[in-house]
């Protein structure tokens, strides 16, 4: 054994939960036995499966923290009687919250729909007082997806008002949400039920995995075919797909022929096996959760611990786990935008239990009276790089980012805004103006199967002015954005050898999958 230690800055990492009264207590958790998170998050938000008769229905809650109580002052023990979605005929499966906008909502039923909701401020309003009747909520639009149940239920990352679902039929259908009455993209290929799926950071590429034990690729813009597809996990149970950032890395959860649960890494060109760990031989689903600190997270169902490894060079190095004697049933992760800086929180966890929402941070042990940049590498941002029509047109965009220190945004090939110098040469330049506002979509009431949304359009994006060094140190700061520079074009043109690799399988396997007809003619 080797006498020294691995360095890192995150090798100290714990989780703290929140006290009782920064959690919610009576929650009616869905009893569905299929498998999902049953919880998901946006900045603001959590959105909750809940078991409720008449049909299906999610909660929707203010958004708890471990460092203090709501901002709408909502008891830790919710009431009997919330305002729920109830709209759904069938139990709610799957939820998602638009990463362009926090207070928009998918979710998916076994229903066969998909529909989208939105979150007035006035939710909220009067919960704790004694005149208060919860209103339900109404979907604002509709997709109809499938005869059969819709499973899960994901939002592209880079363009607005672009979902993906993925349903009993074993298809992944891609829909423009300003016209939901057909998909853009059907997706197919699948010999069984589809158990997760996943976009990697810019959209372009959508990973799958299936209870036929396949792990597959698909470019949803060229072809309904996979562009890769491998022997994933040989065990039968449920199995978990999550990108790695920017890594050329795919990582999958499962089990193995003698039902021992594993996590994989696999490399994105041939899907060839990095690496694979065996984690135990308990009965549970394990969740992956991927942190751009480079940090991959273990979380499984039945469990009450938290396991977390780092990533460095294709290896999986173990730092700690969090560990309470309360099992979860499923659990989220908190948009990395939305962190408390001040505490050096660089991860937060939504543990649901059997009857109740735990928020769990995850903190870097340090005495800082001022932003830790190392531990706090930019997140991506709501505002959206591409409008639907750009994305299905064969437009590729970085994924826009935000400086979690100032808030300034950025694309992600792009060196993030410098900091002001603190001495200003005369004289001092203009300030730049204001960006203008995003627009929000705007939507139609459900009142039809089908409901138009107006996409965010790209030229109404601010674009950020770039700092300029005059102190006088112009050599090394010329050197240094030369190199990012440089960094960024060979970033972007290693992402265009890979889309176009990609592009090329499918055409090929367009191809053979013409002959075939041809022959068979």
């Amino acid at each position: 054994m080797s006498r020294f230690v691995r360095a890192s800055k995150y090798r100290h990492v714990f989780g703290q939960a929140a006290k009782k009264e920064h959690s919610y207590d009576n929650v009616k958790i869905s009893s569905s036995a299929w498998d999902t998170n049953l919880i998901a998050a946006s900045a603001r938000y959590i959105s909750i499966n809940w078991s409720a008769s008449g049909g299906g229905a999610f909660a929707i809650l203010p958004l708890p923290s471990p460092f203090g109580s709501s901002p709408y002052d909502i008891p830790s023990k919710l009431p009997d009687i919330i305002p729920l979605a109830r709209t759904h005929t069938a139990a709610v499966l799957d939820t998602a919250w638009s990463p362009a906008n926090d207070t928009l909502v998918a979710s998916a039923s076994e229903d066969g729909s998909s529909l989208l909701w939105k979150v007035s401020d006035s939710l909220f309003d009067g919960w704790t007082s004694d005149a208060w009747e919860p209103q339900d909520l109404e979907p604002v639009a509709r997709v109809d997806v499938s005869p059969k149940k819709v499973g899960q239920v994901i939002w592209h990352p880079t363009a607005a008002n672009v979902l993906a679902t993925a349903s009993g039929e074993h298809l992944v259908k891609l829909w423009d949400l300003a016209d939901p009455s057909h998909p853009r993209s059907t997706l197919n290929g699948h010999g069984d039920t589809i158990q997760s799926i996943a976009f990697n950071v810019t959209g372009t590429i959508l990973a799958t995995t299936c209870r036929d034990k396949k792990l597959r690729l698909f470019d949803p813009r060229t072809g309904a075919d996979p562009v890769r597809a491998t022997e994933g996990h040989g065990g039968i149970k449920g199995t978990r797909v999550v990108w790695m950032g920017e890594h050329d890395r795919i990582a999958t959860t499962g089990f193995s022929k003698m039902s021992d649960r594993q996590v994989s890494v696999w490399e994105t060109g041939g899907l060839g096996n990095v690496k694979t760990l065996m984690i135990d031989q308990s009965a549970g689903v394990i969740m992956p959760f991927w942190s751009d600190n480079g940090i991959l997270f273990l979380a499984g169902k039945g469990d009450g611990n938290i396991r977390y490894y780092e990533y460095e060079s294709d290896s999986l190095h173990s730092l700690a786990e969090h560990s309470t004697s309360n099992p979860q049933r499923g659990m989220c992760f908190l948009p990395r935008r939305a962190l408390e800086v001040s505490e050096c929180e660089i991860a937060r966890v939504f543990k649901v239990t059997s009857n109740g929402v735990e928020p769990i941070a995850f903190i870097v042990p340090r005495r800082a009276d001022s932003f830790q940049s190392d531990i706090y590498p930019p997140a991506p941002s709501s505002e959206p790089s591409l409008t639907a029509a750009e994305f299905f047109a064969g437009k590729t965009a970085p994924l826009n980012l935000v400086n979690l220190e100032n808030g300034a945004v950025f694309a992600g090939n792009d060196a993030p805004p410098a900091p002001a110098a603190i001495s200003v040469p005369p004289p001092a330049p203009a300030p730049a103006p204001a960006p203008a506002p995003l627009p929000e979509p705007t939507f139609t009431p459900a009142a039809t199967k089908s409901a138009t949304i107006t996409p965010v359009h790209a030229d109404s994006l601010p674009v950020n002015t770039p700092i300029v060094d005059s102190t006088g140190n112009n050599g090394n700061t010329g050197l240094e954005e030369e190199v990012d520079r440089l960094s960024g074009e060979l970033r972007e043109a290693r992402q265009k050898i890979r889309n176009l690799e990609l592009q090329v399988e499918g055409l090929k396997a367009n191809a053979r999958k013409a002959a075939q007809t041809l022959m068979e003619g």
